[in-house]
């Protein structure tokens, strides 16, 4: 069906062995024989292949074929994690959000979705193990969650994993030693509750910061700009 086009494989790196084989002798004949026939086909394709896997420690564990691996890997092009590329997540929440609104809008009683600043803050701080598929099934159930046209941070507390969320609230039991932070921790709980103060207050700082128990707005405004939070 490829024929004279690309072939995108997904999960390559969870081919069974026996599927391995098949498509490395596709990949060097340049044929297929198809179902129900014997004579085979001459075909044209040009792969794209994706996995999540470390091709190279598959090879080396025998867990990948070492000669398919090395007929696929022509151009290879690694894609950090988002936790690697933080600067990536705010175009991403807005792109990914838009879409949800695209997918939602014939739904009976769906309303279009914007997301607050303290919702936003709040999915800039999650570390997304699994990615950008989290990050939109997180979208699309704060969307489903959210009552009127705003996705809250309420909304995507209730949305984000139980695991994730457990790893955050254990924060007076962090191990010490290489690598610990008290400072990023003490910026973790602050911007954690200045979001969640605004959010409350639906961006009111005087309401805000009374909700923290900071004296004024002025000095809540300095707090949210000490530690990245957006109003």
């Amino acid at each position: 069906a490829a024929e004279g086009g690309t072939l995108f494989l997904d999960e390559v790196g969870d081919l069974p062995m026996p599927a391995q084989v098949k498509l490395l002798r596709t990949l060097q004949e340049g044929e297929i024989t198809k179902l129900g026939t014997t004579a085979p086909k001459a075909i044209d394709v040009r792969i794209i292949a994706a996995t999540n896997r470390n091709l190279v420690e598959e090879t080396a564990s025998g867990g990948f074929r070492s000669d398919l691996f090395y007929r696929l890997a022509v151009a290879v092009i690694r894609l950090p994690s988002l936790k690697e590329r933080p600067g990536d997540l705010s175009l991403l929440v807005d792109k990914l959000l838009e879409q949800v609104n695209i997918e939602s809008k014939e739904e009976l009683g769906y309303q279009h979705k914007k997301i607050t600043a303290s919702a936003k803050n709040l999915l800039l701080q999650h570390p997304w193990p699994g990615n950008v598929r989290e990050l939109l099934n997180t979208l699309r159930r704060a969307a489903i969650w959210a009552d009127g046209d705003s996705i809250r941070s309420e909304d995507v507390r209730e949305s984000l994993i139980p695991a994730a969320l457990a790893k955050d609230s254990d924060i007076l039991n962090r191990p010490m030693g290489d690598g610990f932070d008290l400072q990023e921790l003490l910026g973790e709980v602050a911007r954690h509750y200045l979001s969640r103060a605004l959010d409350d207050a639906r961006g009111n700082k005087t309401q805000a910061a009374s909700i923290i128990g900071i004296s004024n707005y002025q000095t809540l405004t300095n707090w949210l700009k000490k530690y990245g939070v957006s109003e």
